[in-house]
């Protein structure tokens, strides 16, 4: 029987085997509710083998990266596309509406409270503590582990990746016959081209990242929830390198789920939004938390007109009607980062403007650097973290004092925000990049939460 853990005074368990698969990146398509108080949807996650557990015979990234360099070529001006779904519990089947992107261990044995595929049992899918050890234990199925908790999960599957259009330039030096277990590793090798792409293909990377997240499925998994991880296993499969590396979890959270707090703003009108404790994010969605696991994401975000959906992301996100009533929100982040650095907000905000527009030149102009200073940013040492779309690498970034930001409040807090905050906010961010240099990020939301806001503050 499972320990029940004091999150205020216990550390969370790790339950993500990270050493055997790590995330490389997420998909979310979520719907948000505020009547069932429930934010349903997909999740889609794409793996790299843990490097211990890569065969030794594998294509690596210098198998086929040359001849993909060449033949994948894709225009700057070409829109990347981000999905939308139409959620069914019963239904597999998907609508997508395309839009652009702008410019840039704890043990758990009990089935009381699993959810279990294909009438499977829980005794039928190993225990975390008996999850597949790849060097001892080569007659089991692997078991890969994810990080959640107070998540209903409805369905998990394999992603035929390999079914995307255009998708074979990642795959020209292979040889692929009819076999399925062949078909399998194409699909991994798909999915290890993608995920290895050169940081400056990054728009081409999040292009096909989406297009993957749409491809049809290839058969259920098996899987079990428990109070602090989802189990998923495919039958047959023994080792990291040949489990899925494309898999799609159908999941809803609960009402009252720990990860974010269903409320209302100052003006009396519904909202939600992510706590970031005390347990991260993973009653928001199944994740990795282990510190090794760093990730990039793109999220998609359905609600009723009217409300107003901020996240954690790299660019400024413009509602598209889906449909008469219903607004999509499209986020994405290309910095690896800890899952439990997404966040979201859902309500009836207000973006606070600037007053007028010489305002905002005079404001961004009173903080730019003196001369002096401007040459001591741009000879800043080289970075040395894993690759990706560096800010510190771009000349015109290192020289920026403020970083575009937006502000937004419910409706009775407008005035006060425009008459403070938006001449405070310049004045940090200034201050930031004199005393810390360069800011990491490109764009910056301020959000005015309500006063029963209980943690220290979203990423």
């Amino acid at each position: 029987m499972e320990r029940q853990l004091d999150p205020m005074k216990d550390d969370l368990p790790l339950m993500a085997n990270t050493s055997h698969m790590l995330v490389k990146h997420y998909i979310l398509d979520l719907d948000v509710d505020f009547k069932s108080k429930v934010i349903e949807g997909i999740i889609v996650l794409f793996f790299e083998t843990g490097s211990q557990y890569r065969r030794s015979s594998s294509t690596g990234k210098g198998g086929c990266q040359s001849e993909f360099d060449e033949t994948c070529k894709m225009r700057a001006s070409e829109p990347c596309h981000a999905p939308v779904t139409n959620v069914s519990a019963c239904s597999s089947k998907t609508e997508y509406n395309d839009f652009a992107v702008c410019g840039k261990g704890e043990e758990d044995t009990s089935d009381k409270n699993g959810n279990h595929s294909n009438k499977e049992q829980a005794s039928g899918i190993p225990s975390s503590k008996n999850c597949y050890d790849v060097e001892n234990h080569g007659n089991k199925d692997f078991l890969l582990v994810l990080d959640c908790c107070d998540l209903s999960v409805l369905k998990v599957e394999e992603v035929d990746v390999a079914a995307v259009s255009g998708i074979e330039k990642f795959t020209r030096s292979a040889k692929v016959t009819d076999v399925s277990k062949d078909l399998e590793n194409l699909r991994n090798q798909i999915v290890h081209e993608l995920v290895t792409l050169p940081a400056d293909r990054w728009k081409e990377q999040l292009h096909y990242f989406t297009c993957c997240s749409q491809a049809p499925g290839c058969g259920e998994l098996l899987f079990t929830a428990g109070t602090w991880s989802l189990e998923i296993r495919k039958s047959g499969i023994q080792t990291p390198a040949d489990f899925p590396h494309a898999i799609r979890i159908w999941y809803k959270t609960k009402p009252e789920g720990r990860s974010v707090t269903w409320t209302m703003d100052q003006s009396g009108r519904p909202c939600v939004y992510t706590m970031g404790s005390p347990i991260n994010n993973r009653a928001l969605f199944p994740c990795q938390e282990p510190p090794v696991a760093l990730s990039t994401w793109q999220a998609s975000v359905r609600t009723a007109a009217g409300f107003v959906v901020l996240m954690s992301g790299e660019n400024s996100a413009e509602p598209v009607q889906l449909r008469e009533g219903i607004l999509t929100w499209y986020y994405y982040v290309t910095m690896p980062m800890p899952a439990a650095t997404f966040t979201i907000a859902v309500g009836c905000w207000q973006e606070v403007k600037q007053p007028s527009v010489t305002a905002s030149i005079q404001t961004n102009t009173e903080f730019s650097l003196p001369p002096s200073q401007a040459d001591f940013r741009c000879n800043e040492e080289v970075c040395g973290h894993v690759e990706y779309p560096c800010r510190f690498q771009n000349p015109a970034a290192r020289l920026q004092a403020v970083i575009p930001y937006r502000v937004f409040a419910p409706w009775c807090l407008m005035e006060r925000c425009e008459e403070r905050l938006l001449q405070l906010i310049p004045q940090c961010l200034s201050a930031a990049y004199t005393t810390l240099g360069t800011h990491p990020f490109s764009r910056l939301d301020v959000l005015i939460v309500p006063s029963n806001f209980s943690s220290l503050g979203m990423a």
